[in-house]
Protein backbone atom coordinates (compact mmCIF):
# COMPACT_ATOMS: atom_id res chain seq x y z
CA UNK A 1 0.00 0.00 0.00
CA UNK A 2 1.49 3.41 -0.92
CA UNK A 3 1.03 6.77 1.33
CA UNK A 4 -0.89 9.19 -0.20
CA UNK A 5 -0.19 11.36 3.17
CA UNK A 6 2.18 12.82 5.24
CA UNK A 7 5.89 11.53 4.73
CA UNK A 8 7.43 9.63 8.13
CA UNK A 9 11.10 10.94 8.66
CA UNK A 10 12.93 8.62 10.97
CA UNK A 11 16.50 9.70 12.46
CA UNK A 12 18.98 6.86 12.89
CA UNK A 13 21.29 8.47 14.63
CA UNK A 14 23.96 6.21 16.12
CA UNK A 15 24.06 2.78 14.59
CA UNK A 16 25.82 -0.37 15.73
CA UNK A 17 29.23 -0.06 13.48
CA UNK A 18 30.27 3.50 12.91
CA UNK A 19 32.63 5.25 14.82
CA UNK A 20 33.48 8.98 16.35
CA UNK A 21 37.18 8.19 14.28
CA UNK A 22 35.18 8.22 11.37
CA UNK A 23 32.84 11.19 12.26
CA UNK A 24 33.22 13.48 15.36
CA UNK A 25 29.40 14.45 15.05
CA UNK A 26 28.11 10.73 16.19
CA UNK A 27 26.43 9.87 19.35
CA UNK A 28 27.14 7.40 21.11
CA UNK A 29 26.35 8.07 24.51
CA UNK A 30 22.92 8.47 26.35
CA UNK A 31 23.06 12.50 26.68
CA UNK A 32 24.72 12.90 23.12
CA UNK A 33 22.00 10.56 21.67
CA UNK A 34 19.10 12.09 23.55
CA UNK A 35 20.35 15.83 22.45
CA UNK A 36 21.07 14.67 18.69
CA UNK A 37 17.81 12.99 18.75
CA UNK A 38 16.05 15.77 20.25
CA UNK A 39 17.63 18.14 17.71
CA UNK A 40 16.12 16.11 14.89
CA UNK A 41 12.96 16.07 16.11
CA UNK A 42 12.81 19.85 16.18
CA UNK A 43 14.15 19.31 12.20
CA UNK A 44 10.95 17.35 11.76
CA UNK A 45 11.85 13.65 12.43
CA UNK A 46 9.23 11.54 13.96
CA UNK A 47 10.72 8.15 14.43
CA UNK A 48 14.46 7.64 16.46
CA UNK A 49 15.69 4.27 15.20
CA UNK A 50 18.12 3.46 18.04
CA UNK A 51 21.31 1.64 18.83
CA UNK A 52 22.76 1.37 22.16
CA UNK A 53 26.52 1.84 23.07
CA UNK A 54 28.69 0.74 26.24
CA UNK A 55 30.88 3.18 28.11
CA UNK A 56 33.74 2.20 25.91
CA UNK A 57 31.42 3.18 22.90
CA UNK A 58 31.24 -0.61 21.87
CA UNK A 59 27.54 -2.32 20.95
CA UNK A 60 25.17 -3.20 22.90
CA UNK A 61 21.77 -4.29 23.38
CA UNK A 62 21.54 -3.91 27.15
CA UNK A 63 18.07 -3.00 28.16
CA UNK A 64 19.61 -0.95 30.58
CA UNK A 65 21.22 1.77 28.68
CA UNK A 66 18.50 1.36 26.37
CA UNK A 67 16.14 3.00 28.71
CA UNK A 68 18.45 5.29 30.18
CA UNK A 69 18.69 6.19 26.54
CA UNK A 70 14.82 6.31 26.45
CA UNK A 71 13.82 7.88 29.48
CA UNK A 72 16.50 10.95 28.38
CA UNK A 73 14.67 11.36 24.79
CA UNK A 74 11.04 11.18 26.41
CA UNK A 75 11.76 14.32 28.56
CA UNK A 76 12.79 16.21 25.70
CA UNK A 77 9.86 14.99 23.48
CA UNK A 78 7.17 13.05 21.81
CA UNK A 79 9.49 11.13 18.93
CA UNK A 80 8.54 7.54 18.44
CA UNK A 81 11.19 5.73 20.47
CA UNK A 82 12.42 2.63 18.12
CA UNK A 83 15.19 0.52 19.81
CA UNK A 84 17.26 -2.34 17.58
CA UNK A 85 17.35 -5.86 18.15
CA UNK A 86 20.46 -5.72 15.54
CA UNK A 87 23.11 -4.67 17.82
CA UNK A 88 25.77 -4.39 15.98
CA UNK A 89 29.37 -5.88 15.35
CA UNK A 90 31.42 -4.66 18.55
CA UNK A 91 30.42 -5.05 22.32
CA UNK A 92 28.46 -7.28 24.03
CA UNK A 93 26.81 -8.98 20.45
CA UNK A 94 29.58 -10.91 19.18
CA UNK A 95 30.58 -14.12 20.70
CA UNK A 96 33.63 -16.47 19.53
CA UNK A 97 33.28 -19.67 18.34
CA UNK A 98 35.69 -22.32 18.46
CA UNK A 99 36.09 -22.14 14.64
CA UNK A 100 37.15 -18.54 14.74
CA UNK A 101 34.73 -16.90 13.68
CA UNK A 102 32.48 -14.43 16.41
CA UNK A 103 28.58 -15.03 15.71
CA UNK A 104 26.60 -12.02 16.94
CA UNK A 105 24.39 -13.47 20.18
CA UNK A 106 20.60 -13.71 19.42
CA UNK A 107 20.11 -13.82 22.90
CA UNK A 108 21.98 -9.96 23.25
CA UNK A 109 19.41 -8.94 20.33
CA UNK A 110 16.52 -10.11 22.49
CA UNK A 111 17.49 -7.17 24.93
CA UNK A 112 16.57 -4.68 22.43
CA UNK A 113 12.63 -5.35 23.61
CA UNK A 114 12.98 -5.13 27.03
CA UNK A 115 12.86 -1.32 27.53
CA UNK A 116 9.67 -0.19 27.41
CA UNK A 117 10.26 0.78 23.77
CA UNK A 118 7.05 1.55 20.95
CA UNK A 119 8.46 0.10 17.93
CA UNK A 120 11.35 -2.33 17.41
CA UNK A 121 13.15 -3.15 14.54
CA UNK A 122 12.77 -6.86 13.49
CA UNK A 123 16.16 -7.90 11.98
CA UNK A 124 15.46 -11.33 10.51
CA UNK A 125 18.72 -11.61 8.78
CA UNK A 126 21.64 -14.45 8.37
CA UNK A 127 24.71 -13.05 6.86
CA UNK A 128 28.55 -13.40 7.28
CA UNK A 129 30.75 -10.37 7.10
CA UNK A 130 34.08 -9.17 8.09
CA UNK A 131 34.01 -6.61 10.17
CA UNK A 132 37.42 -4.83 12.47
CA UNK A 133 38.79 -8.03 11.25
CA UNK A 134 37.17 -10.27 12.31
CA UNK A 135 34.87 -13.13 10.48
CA UNK A 136 31.28 -12.46 11.66
CA UNK A 137 28.05 -14.43 10.87
CA UNK A 138 24.49 -13.28 11.83
CA UNK A 139 22.35 -16.34 12.11
CA UNK A 140 18.65 -15.77 12.54
CA UNK A 141 17.01 -19.35 11.63
CA UNK A 142 12.98 -19.43 11.11
CA UNK A 143 13.22 -20.59 14.39
CA UNK A 144 15.21 -17.38 16.04
CA UNK A 145 12.35 -15.21 13.72
CA UNK A 146 9.79 -16.46 15.16
CA UNK A 147 10.63 -16.39 18.79
CA UNK A 148 12.03 -12.02 18.22
CA UNK A 149 8.43 -11.60 16.41
CA UNK A 150 7.00 -13.23 19.33
CA UNK A 151 8.60 -11.39 22.08
CA UNK A 152 7.75 -8.30 20.41
CA UNK A 153 3.94 -8.70 20.25
CA UNK A 154 4.08 -10.27 24.18
CA UNK A 155 5.48 -6.81 24.58
CA UNK A 156 2.97 -4.70 23.19
CA UNK A 157 6.28 -3.45 20.51
CA UNK A 158 5.23 -2.71 16.97
CA UNK A 159 7.59 -4.33 14.73
CA UNK A 160 9.70 -2.19 11.90
CA UNK A 161 10.39 -5.03 9.49
CA UNK A 162 13.72 -4.14 8.14
CA UNK A 163 13.95 -5.56 4.97
CA UNK A 164 17.46 -6.31 2.61
CA UNK A 165 16.58 -7.76 -0.28
CA UNK A 166 13.18 -9.22 -1.89
CA UNK A 167 14.01 -12.61 -0.09
CA UNK A 168 13.53 -11.24 3.59
CA UNK A 169 9.90 -9.74 2.42
CA UNK A 170 8.84 -12.90 0.74
CA UNK A 171 10.54 -15.29 3.31
CA UNK A 172 10.14 -14.12 6.59
CA UNK A 173 8.24 -11.38 7.12
CA UNK A 174 5.64 -12.14 5.22
CA UNK A 175 5.30 -15.64 6.64
CA UNK A 176 5.36 -13.76 10.08
CA UNK A 177 2.54 -11.26 9.28
CA UNK A 178 0.41 -14.19 7.78
CA UNK A 179 0.70 -15.76 11.51
CA UNK A 180 -0.55 -12.55 12.86
CA UNK A 181 2.33 -11.22 15.01
CA UNK A 182 1.82 -7.72 13.91
CA UNK A 183 -1.76 -5.88 12.75
CA UNK A 184 -1.60 -3.84 9.79
CA UNK A 185 -0.48 -1.22 8.55
CA UNK A 186 2.81 -3.04 8.44
CA UNK A 187 5.72 -0.90 8.46
CA UNK A 188 8.59 -1.96 6.29
CA UNK A 189 12.02 -0.76 5.64
CA UNK A 190 13.91 -1.43 2.79
CA UNK A 191 17.73 -0.89 3.25
CA UNK A 192 19.55 -0.62 0.41
CA UNK A 193 23.37 0.64 -1.40
CA UNK A 194 25.33 -1.63 1.56
CA UNK A 195 29.07 -2.13 0.00
CA UNK A 196 29.34 -5.81 -1.07
CA UNK A 197 25.77 -6.95 -0.53
CA UNK A 198 26.62 -6.39 3.63
CA UNK A 199 24.07 -7.75 5.89
CA UNK A 200 22.66 -8.99 1.90
CA UNK A 201 21.67 -5.86 0.77
CA UNK A 202 21.08 -4.93 -2.32
CA UNK A 203 22.73 -2.16 -4.27
CA UNK A 204 20.14 1.08 -4.86
CA UNK A 205 18.81 1.68 -8.20
CA UNK A 206 15.04 3.44 -9.26
CA UNK A 207 14.24 -0.80 -10.03
CA UNK A 208 15.43 -2.12 -7.55
CA UNK A 209 13.30 -0.24 -5.15
CA UNK A 210 10.10 -0.09 -7.55
CA UNK A 211 10.48 -4.03 -7.79
CA UNK A 212 10.55 -4.65 -3.88
CA UNK A 213 7.90 -2.24 -2.85
CA UNK A 214 5.56 -4.56 -6.20
CA UNK A 215 6.50 -7.72 -3.45
CA UNK A 216 5.16 -6.04 -0.40
CA UNK A 217 2.33 -8.26 1.62
CA UNK A 218 -0.91 -6.25 0.99
CA UNK A 219 -1.76 -3.21 3.56
CA UNK A 220 2.34 -2.29 3.74
CA UNK A 221 3.71 0.93 4.33
CA UNK A 222 7.17 1.49 3.49
CA UNK A 223 10.04 3.52 4.35
CA UNK A 224 13.30 3.27 2.74
CA UNK A 225 16.83 3.26 4.39
CA UNK A 226 20.36 3.76 1.90
CA UNK A 227 23.79 3.72 3.07
CA UNK A 228 26.52 6.54 2.20
CA UNK A 229 26.19 7.72 -1.06
CA UNK A 230 22.92 6.13 -1.98
CA UNK A 231 20.97 7.60 0.65
CA UNK A 232 20.43 11.09 -1.14
CA UNK A 233 18.80 9.93 -3.92
CA UNK A 234 16.63 6.77 -2.41
CA UNK A 235 15.02 8.53 -0.40
CA UNK A 236 14.38 11.48 -2.71
CA UNK A 237 12.72 8.25 -4.77
CA UNK A 238 10.85 6.75 -1.69
CA UNK A 239 9.18 10.17 -1.65
CA UNK A 240 8.22 10.45 -4.75
CA UNK A 241 6.79 6.81 -4.61
CA UNK A 242 4.44 7.68 -1.98
CA UNK A 243 6.94 6.10 0.80
CA UNK A 244 8.76 7.32 4.16
CA UNK A 245 12.20 7.31 4.48
CA UNK A 246 15.34 7.31 7.11
CA UNK A 247 17.93 9.13 7.37
CA UNK A 248 20.98 9.64 10.26
CA UNK A 249 24.78 8.56 10.82
CA UNK A 250 23.76 5.00 11.30
CA UNK A 251 23.52 4.88 7.57
CA UNK A 252 25.72 7.88 6.47
CA UNK A 253 28.65 9.76 7.79
CA UNK A 254 28.52 13.30 5.01
CA UNK A 255 26.17 15.93 4.16
CA UNK A 256 27.98 16.02 0.62
CA UNK A 257 31.54 15.14 -0.93
CA UNK A 258 33.83 15.04 1.76
CA UNK A 259 31.51 17.48 3.82
CA UNK A 260 30.80 15.24 7.46
CA UNK A 261 27.11 15.47 8.64
CA UNK A 262 24.93 15.89 11.47
CA UNK A 263 21.76 14.09 12.11
CA UNK A 264 19.99 17.14 12.17
CA UNK A 265 21.38 18.21 8.95
CA UNK A 266 20.19 15.24 6.85
CA UNK A 267 16.99 15.52 8.49
CA UNK A 268 16.54 19.27 8.13
CA UNK A 269 17.50 18.81 4.31
CA UNK A 270 14.90 15.94 4.10
CA UNK A 271 12.56 17.67 5.44
CA UNK A 272 12.78 21.08 2.24
CA UNK A 273 12.60 17.49 0.39
CA UNK A 274 9.21 16.51 0.96
CA UNK A 275 8.28 20.37 1.23
CA UNK A 276 9.68 20.74 -2.42
CA UNK A 277 8.17 18.01 -3.69
CA UNK A 278 4.79 19.14 -2.29
CA UNK A 279 4.41 16.70 0.40
CA UNK A 280 3.66 17.31 4.04
CA UNK A 281 5.73 15.57 7.03
CA UNK A 282 3.99 13.90 9.84
CA UNK A 283 4.76 15.58 13.59
CA UNK A 284 5.02 12.10 15.58
CA UNK A 285 1.68 12.42 16.93
CA UNK A 286 0.58 11.88 13.14
CA UNK A 287 3.01 9.20 12.64
CA UNK A 288 1.32 7.30 15.67
CA UNK A 289 -1.77 7.15 13.56
CA UNK A 290 -0.72 6.41 10.75
CA UNK A 291 0.86 3.72 12.67
CA UNK A 292 -1.45 2.53 14.51
CA UNK A 293 0.03 3.04 17.56
CA UNK A 294 -0.91 4.63 21.18
CA UNK A 295 -1.64 8.28 21.25
CA UNK A 296 0.24 8.15 24.56
CA UNK A 297 4.24 7.84 24.40
CA UNK A 298 5.20 4.73 27.09
CA UNK A 299 7.95 6.58 29.39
Amino acid sequence: MVSEGKVIVTVAPTGGMASKAQNPNLPTQPEEIAESVHKSWKEGAAIAALHARRPDDEATCNADIYRDINARIRERCDIIINNSTGGGSSGDMLVPRPDGLFESSFEERLKGCEAGAEMATFDGMTFADVHGGREIVVITTPSRCEALAKRMQERGIKPEWEVFGPQHILQDVTRLIQKGYDKPPYYINMVLGADRGFQGAMPYSHDILAAMIRLLPPQSIFCVSAIGPAQLPATTQAILLGGHVRVGLEDNNYYSRGTLATNEQLVARTVRIIKELDREVASSAEAREILGLPTVPRA
